[in-house]
């Protein structure tokens, strides 16, 4: 058992900064941001049944649920470089997980930069964990992709700091480091359609403002790994984030976390939650699949995660279709 000073410590090494005012988006941004809306509200991503639309943790949130009773809950970051994105976007990936799995996948929207800069988005995926976790006896998985991803591993760390048990991690294309200095942006520049140097420091500036790319909640390859549940890393091959998986999943191995890296030839950036018929896509919805199977077979019971969890952890609630 974890001891309460021991806790004290290692929650104070890792500690979300103070929320800080940010600045109105680019007229291009905006633009962007408007086209998705447009698309979204025209069903681009919709799914059949339709997701609950709910609010956790004051944020609002899509929830997948199967058909029969959920073995548990799967909270997925959506991408888009912290300043674009929606949970509609990766819609259909999750309806398809949630059927396959027999999981709640929940997918929170979070304030976006530039208004919102860094920490508002992790604020955000807190406040939604620490909610769940309240209420919610069934085990939890964090995921994410793209910027998500970041966003996934870093959460994971604040939520292993405060002794709270996750059953599983999995990154999909994950950014994790934000000093935008890894070999594989000019090592695969021109086989990244999606993604690129420019692209990536102009995301990270409007983000960090400020704050330095090394900060181990900005950029978790620079954050411990201690402690964090296993493991499920996937990239393309061809990516310029490829490094970020590769370093990541070295660091993981190297602090003795479970973890499995699945590198794609072939595969463009987050295949799988932009369409199941691209290069790679399929391949990696079964590799994400059977790590979930896996996960909540080895998931840790209610009477473990009551061993080290602290006075103000998860408490029970009724779990599967309804409000959350």
């Amino acid at each position: 058992m974890v001891s309460a000073s021991a806790t004290r410590m290692k929650a104070a090494a890792i500690q979300l900064p103070s929320e800080r005012s940010g600045h109105a988006p680019s007229e291009d941004l905006a633009q962007r941001r408007a086209g998705l809306a447009a698309a979204i509200a025209q069903g681009v991503w919709r799914t059949d049944p339709p997701p609950q639309e709910v609010v956790i943790g004051a944020v609002r949130t899509l929830r997948f649920d199967p058909p029969g009773p959920s073995r548990g809950l799967l909270v997925h970051r959506h991408g888009g470089a912290f300043r674009i994105g929606a949970p509609e976007t990766v819609a259909p990936f999750a309806s398809a997980l949630a059927r396959r799995c027999r999981v709640s996948v929940i997918c929170p929207a979070y304030r976006l930069a530039p208004e919102h800069p860094f920490p508002a988005a992790l604020v955000d995926g807190m406040a939604v964990i620490d909610a769940l976790r309240d209420r919610t006896e069934i085990p939890l998985i964090v995921s994410g992709d793209s910027a998500g991803g970041g966003l996934a591993a870093s959460l994971s760390a604040l939520v292993t700091a405060q002794d709270r048990l996750l059953a599983g991690l999995a990154l999909l294309s994950p950014w994790l480091d934000l000093t935008v200095t890894s070999v594989t942006y000019e090592k695969n520049a021109t086989t990244d359609p999606l993604f690129s140097r420019v692209a990536a420091s102009e995301a990270a500036q409007l983000y960090l403002q400020g704050v330095s790319p090394n900060h181990p909640l900005a950029s978790p390859l620079f954050g411990s790994v201690s402690g964090l549940p296993p493991a499920f890393v996937n990239v393309g091959a061809g990516e310029v984030l490829a490094a970020d998986s590769w370093e990541y999943h070295a660091a993981l191995c190297k602090a003795g976390i479970a973890a499995d890296l699945q590198v794609i030839p072939g595969m463009e950036h987050v295949a799988v939650t932009r369409g199941v018929d691209l290069p790679g896509a399929a391949e990696t919805f079964e590799a994400m699949a059977c790590f979930i199977e896996n996960a909540l077979a080895k998931a840790p019971t209610r009477h473990d995660a009551s061993a080290t969890a602290q006075p103000n952890g998860a408490g029970p609630v009724a779990s599967g279709r309804g409000s959350s």
